[in-house]
Order: structure tokens, then C-alpha cells, then sequence
């Protein structure tokens, strides 16, 4: 890993998260370090579960689950805040002493725009990779200044989608 560019994943379709843990599959496959990362999420969701067991991938989330953000009350927002700012100093430690190739930052998208993580210490994350770690960000509606930071963009389109065109609800182990 010597470039350290940045992949935006995003859309309204499935597989963002999805093609975040092929890259860092891929990534410890060659060799390389990731510190996989989830935002918004303290619930457990199973392909944590041999993504944790895979040399070379450390995993960072929440400690517990929060509500949706338009159920958080004002507390929960100041909590998840300072936890979501906890995790963004240790991927700034962790990129500054070289431990990571890559950094993924599953569903960061919603932690920047509901600004629930200090946004200077973003810009310090980004600044401080660029040229050495790979970072992935992945969630729908991207900010624009994560757009202009991206160097890749890819976006899920859903064109048919069981939920919405057939009422079939969520599976483990498919949509969680």
C-alpha cells in the first residue's frame, strides 16, 4: 500500500458496507493492516464476527447501541458524539505512527452531516492519510467536503429491492 486515496461508497442501493469489507478482505489478504471501523452502529451485526477473526483486521465501533439519530435525545447525541471523536483520535494515532495501511470508516457519511464527530478532527484524519493510508468511507448522502476529498466515488443504485418491491423484511446474514 503506498498511495493512500480515498473511496467513497454510497447510493441508496445495498453493498456499501459490503464492498468496504471486500477492500479490507483484500487489503489483509495482501499483507496490509486495516482498521475497520463502524459509525452509528453499537448493535451487533454478523459480518463483524469472522471480519474480527481475519489477521491484519482490528475492529472500532460503539460501545453500546443508540437510537436512530431522530430518536436521540440531545444526552445520547453528546455521548455518541464523544465516542465517535474517541475513535477518530485513535485512527489519527494509528495513521500517524504507520500502523494502518487502511482505514475504513463504515456509515460515516451520517456521523459528519447529523455532526455528531468534530469535523477538524476529520480534516486532520484526511490530511494526516493522504499519500499513505487508504481510506473507505461509506453511507448515502456524502457532504460535499467528502466528495472533493474522495478519489474514488462509487455509487449503489437500487434498480429492484425486496423490501420495497416485494415487503419482504430484512435477513441476517443477507441485509444484517
Amino acid at each position: 500500500m503506498d498511495t493512500g486515496l480515498v473511496h467513497i461508497y454510497t447510493g441508496e442501493g445495498k453493498g456499501k458496507t459490503t464492498a468496504a469489507i471486500g477492500l479490507s478482505v483484500r487489503c489483509a489478504g495482501a499483507g496490509g493492516s486495516v482498521l475497520f471501523s463502524q459509525f452509528m452502529k453499537g448493535n451487533d451485526t454478523f459480518e463483524l464476527l469472522p471480519l474480527s477473526d481475519i489477521p491484519g483486521i482490528s475492529i472500532l465501533r460503539p460501545y453500546k447501541l443508540f437510537p436512530f439519530f431522530k430518536n436521540m435525545s440531545e444526552a445520547e447525541k453528546l455521548e455518541l458524539t464523544y465516542i465517535h471523536n474517541g475513535m477518530l483520535k485513535k485512527m489519527i494515532s494509528g495513521v500517524e505512527g504507520d500502523t494502518y495501511d487502511m482505514v475504513v470508516l463504515d456509515e460515516f457519511t451520517y456521523a459528519y452531516s447529523y455532526e455528531l464527530c468534530d469535523k477538524e478532527l476529520v480534516k486532520r484524519l484526511f490530511d494526516t492519510s493522504k499519500g499513505k493510508t487508504e481510506l473507505i468511507v461509506t453511507g448515502r448522502r456524502p457532504d460535499p467536503f467528502l466528495l472533493e476529498k474522495a478519489d474514488y466515488i462509487t455509487e449503489m443504485k437500487a434498480v429492484k429491492h425486496p423490501l420495497k418491491d416485494q415487503g419482504i423484511a430484512a435477513r441476517k446474514g443477507i441485509e444484517y
